[in-house]
């Protein structure tokens, strides 16, 4: 069976490609490296001793994508390529839907000249929006998205439901995932962010690295039990093998359906900075700032659906994707290099 990863030469694309080659699939992947390296790909070989078939190309880019499907034999498609920056999508709304959105529908175009209609799509808890609480359900209610990423996600589902509902051949999985931390533990792969990061690991891995001074926690007044924000963060491999499972359910079965990749267990910010100093054995220096707009005080995951029909469940916790993390970091302290 051949899969084709789009952007799958990021963060979470390179991970699941690594453990879509171990579980013995042929491994095509697409990136326009705009938010990635080769880098990757080269050592998502070396670690499955694996090759993977890399193409540079922009899923907007309709002949490119006739090209590849043409070429070569594709049985899925696992959808990650996309512009991720919540902050630059309030700055940069029409790069967003035009890349996130457009680029999609020019997918699904040439998925459907090419008869290959098995599609797994990296979808975000931000389609929940701010007034659900948590623990989120997949049957809650979607809309009132707080930026222009999570509303790209957000269209993009409606899309291929709508797709889907059009011609019952397709065969689509949905995978919201709450918060990705943690590398491959071998600590050649991992988050490689352009930039100053705006998620919080990264953002603290900087500090970790003495990329910057001290860590600042945005908010310290929210309405949970230490006053910062809490969250479901899940380790990048967990989220990796959800994909797999994810894969042999859309190989096997026309329909659409909806998972939630998360742990179920809400972790705050300072949760999250006490399981890195326990693993670098130091403490961070930190302070306090304001919240930022938009944030909510708890999110976090009900994940029992895809355990009942996937079979999969995170298994990794706190200290192993803060151990992870650090060794990735660590050992790569300018990520991928130049």
């Amino acid at each position: 069976m051949s899969i084709l990863v789009t952007g799958g030469a990021g963060y979470i694309g390179s991970h699941t490609a690594l453990e879509l080659l171990n579980a013995g699939y042929d491994v095509i992947i697409l990136d326009n490296l705009c938010n990635s390296k080769t880098e990757s790909v080269k050592r998502v070989e070396e670690i499955t001793g694996k090759k993977a078939k890399f193409i540079e190309a922009d899923i907007r880019d309709r002949e490119a994508l006739d090209r590849v499907f043409a070429q070569n034999s594709i049985d899925a498609v696992i959808h990650f390529a996309g512009l991720k920056s919540v902050p630059e999508s309030w700055q940069k709304p029409l790069d967003y839907y035009e890349n996130n959105i457009s680029g999609t529908v020019t997918l699904c175009k040439a998925m459907q000249a090419a008869g290959c209609k098995k599609i797994v799509f990296s979808s975000s808890a931000t389609v929940y929006g701010a007034e659900n609480e948590s623990p989120l359900r997949e049957d809650m209610p979607t809309g009132k998205t707080t930026n222009p990423y999570g509303t790209t996600k957000l269209y993009i589902e409606k899309i291929l439901q709508d797709t889907y509902e059009a011609d019952k051949e397709w065969s689509v999985c949905l995978l919201r995932y709450f918060n990705p931390i943690g590398a491959h533990e071998s600590g050649r792969i991992g988050e490689d962010p352009r930039g100053i990061p705006n998620n919080l690991m990264p953002y603290i891995m900087r500090v970790v690295v003495g990329k910057l001074p001290e860590l600042t926690i945005y908010g310290n007044d929210f309405n949970t039990p230490d006053g910062t924000g809490v969250r479901d963060y899940i380790h990048v491999v967990d989220l990796a093998l959800g994909h797999i499972k994810a894969v042999e359910k859309v190989l096997g079965e026309t329909g659409c359906n909806i998972y939630n990749l998360g742990t179920g267990i809400g972790y705050s910010v300072l949760d999250i900075k006490a399981g890195v100093e326990k693993a670098i054995g130091r403490p961070l220096p930190f302070k306090f700032g304001p919240r930022r707009a938009g944030d909510i005080d708890t999110c976090f995951s009900d994940p029992s659906k895809a355990k009942a029909e996937l079979g999969w469940e995170a298994k990794r916790d706190l200290d192993k994707m803060c151990e992870d993390t650090v060794r990735w970091q660590l050992g790569n302290p300018d990520g991928y290099g130049d």
